[in-house]
């Protein structure tokens, strides 16, 4: 990697000023990638992850279809498209992980790297246990019948599981097998062993692969909501990824003339049609679960009519024959009377229709370990198709999770050369410490940790550093300044139009979004989804009091480095400019001191030259592209 020109903390940058130029003008030896076919596989490997499948086909269904759809796009373009090519050319021109960027930057930034490391370590704790849970499904996908196909039997093995029958043999399974989950967040229940297994070869994946190094790795009207807005940037900020820091990583192992534009483009798109893609599949096969149960219920339900019918009950309306179809069906109950629909709802005779079931379960986990398992057990060949499926879940998941992790280990190796001379150790430390913490998700009451460092762990915290980014490039350092150092790059100058992005419409859409995050955090109390095992269904819950400081310290502990970082530096500051006060107090160095300490003094050249903080490291082979 190449090392700045000036020292950070030396006296000569006390007053906190910026480098004359982003690029440093030296090329030293930095790991490379093989070919762009890998970096570029990186790059959407960590864009494209498990959001692209169960999150953005929920708000797409959600939100109005087709207009969540344009509106998503606008602010693709809008945010997030400027905002990936301006970590892309950070990380290509500085050749630096996120804390060497902002320290090239300035110095008093230097707390937005180490913020983007926080908050990668908070999302690795948690997303590690995703891939956890699927591998427990993938090791239980070689059965026929599949295990959550049907509910298990009791002790005296005559009849089925109440609390089974009053959900479903693939919800059941979920929260009794997989999660052996306990009623709130209050109740540890001690830890799961079957999932502690899993959490560990989870975790021995991602080290080996970190290990081996880069080279390894509808309706127009929800327009005007507010909160529709606020989830479209919301997704679009991290289906990119941005803030991480982990894009700013993998371009830094680029070649200087890499074009990044067209890398950020090509991301941007192929994220997006991959998340279209993911919606067409995922809401095709959940129509024909949909279809299935609406189905199932019709038949039970004039099942049990004409039952009633044979033994003299009467109703005012006459129940419908056996085979009709379930738009017949649901056509004649939306038909019937208010005494008529009240007497058998009383029954426990209801609507049957595909819009409900397709409401049902949609979105995280819900959509993943449950509905989508439930619709496999609908196709033909089952087993094969939950391989296939939870095989994917994987791919996705480490993907990211690599991803997050060089988002941590990446600027941690550039900035301190310590720990570069122990890479490996290091590494496993990092995965043995987040198995550890890990800990806390799989336990009975894991799952809703999970939930809570998924909501809020990450998106204020990442909302303030690409905010205070696009501040830094924009304003701080100068948009048009950046641009030129682009165009020395490049050898062409990128579209003046980023300049306006960066420095009004992304900026303030970032400023936007996050007031709106905060309001909605200060206006509504933060709830939870907790298992009812009486009632078999889910039940709504308020965080107690202290699972609220728990969620607050997350938000404040991932943004606490930038105001930290940036009064330690102002302290460097004033330290260096009452030492430059004495010496001149004190009078001018003999001539023969001089050059004695000037002898003394490291060179910038040699490599093991650590006033700066940087570090070089050997030039793996590579092919430029």
């Amino acid at each position: 990697m190449e090392t700045s020109e000036a020292d950070p903390d030396s006296a000569a940058n006390h007053q906190g000023e910026l480098n004359v130029e982003l690029l440093p003008d030296k090329s030293t030896g930095r790991p490379a990638w093989g070919s762009k076919v890998q970096y570029i596989l990186a790059q959407v490997g960590f864009s494209v992850g498990l959001g692209n499948v169960w999150r953005f086909p929920y708000l797409c269904h959600q939100n109005g279809g087709g207009a969540f759809l344009l509106l998503y796009f606008l602010l693709l373009v809008v945010i997030g498209i400027p905002l990936l090519f301006l970590e892309l050319a950070a990380g290509q021109s500085i050749r630096q992980g996120s804390i060497g960027v902002w320290k090239h930057i300035s110095p008093r930034l230097v707390g937005f790297g180490f913020a983007s490391c926080v908050v990668c370590a908070f999302v690795s704790l948690y997303y590690n246990v995703i891939i956890a849970w699927s591998l427990y499904y993938l090791g239980n996908s070689f059965q026929l019948p599949l295990p959550w196909e049907n509910c298990p039997e009791v002790a005296n093995q005559t009849e089925e599981d109440m609390e089974c029958i009053q959900s479903s043999p693939t919800t059941y399974f979920w929260y009794r097998n997989t999660l052996d989950v306990t009623g709130s967040i209050e109740e540890s229940g001690g830890f799961n062993p079957t999932l502690v297994g899993c959490l560990f070869a989870a975790w021995a994946m991602v080290c080996l692969a970190i290990i081996k190094g880069i080279k390894s790795s509808g309706k127009l009207s929800m327009l005007s909501d507010v909160q529709v807005w606020v989830q479209a940037a919301t997704q679009v900020f991290f289906a990119l990824g941005l803030g991480f820091g982990t894009i700013i990583a993998y371009s830094s192992y680029n070649p200087r003339h890499n074009n990044c534009h067209i890398d950020g483009l090509l991301v941007s798109m192929v994220n997006f049609f991959t998340s279209v893609l993911a919606t067409l599949v995922v809401f095709a096969v959940l129509g024909i679960r949909a279809n299935a149960i609406t189905q199932a219920c019709v038949e039970s339900n004039l099942d049990h009519l004409h039952r009633l019918q044979l033994s003299g009950f009467l109703l005012h309306e006459p129940p419908p024959a056996r085979n009709v179809s379930t738009a017949q069906y649901s056509a004649w109950y939306q038909g019937l009377s208010n005494e008529t629909e009240g007497q058998l709802l009383a029954l426990g005779i209801g609507d049957c229709r595909v819009e409900d079931e397709m409401n049902k379960g949609v979105e995280g986990t819900g959509l993943a370990f449950i509905t989508f398992t439930e619709a496999i057990t609908l196709l033909p060949v089952a087993p094969l198709w939950s391989v296939v499926f939870f095989f994917m879940l994987l791919n996705l998941g480490l993907s990211s999770m690599l991803g997050d992790m060089q988002g941590i280990i990446t600027p941690l190796l550039d900035n301190f050369q310590s720990l570069h001379q122990r890479q490996t150790l290091f590494t496993v430390f990092c995965c043995v410490v987040g198995f550890l913490f890990g800990l806390l998700f799989v336990q009975r009451s894991g799952s809703y940790f999970v939930a809570m460092f998924d909501g809020y762990s990450a998106t204020l915290p990442l909302l303030i550093v690409v905010a205070g980014e696009a501040f830094a490039v924009a304003w701080i350092y100068g948009a048009d300044k950046f641009l030129d150092d682009i165009e020395a790059m490049l050898g062409w100058r990128p579209w003046r139009i980023y300049s306006y992005m960066w420095r009004f419409v992304s900026l303030a859409s970032m400023v936007c979004l996050l007031l709106a995050s905060l309001v909605r955090l200060c206006l509504s109390r933060p709830t939870y989804q907790a298992w009812n095992k009486q009632e078999a269904d889910k039940q709504q819950l308020e965080y107690p009091p202290w699972a609220l400081g728990l969620l607050i310290s997350l938000i404040v502990v991932a943004a606490l480095p930038i105001p930290i970082m940036f009064v330690r530096q102002l302290l460097i500051e004033r330290s260096a400019w009452q030492d430059g006060r004495s010496s001149l107090a004190l009078g001018p160095v003999p001539p023969e001191e001089e050059d004695k300490e000037e002898e003394e003094r490291e060179s910038p050249a040699d490599p093991d030259h650590q006033s700066n903080g940087y570090l070089l490291v050997q030039t793996e082979d590579r092919q430029d592209f």
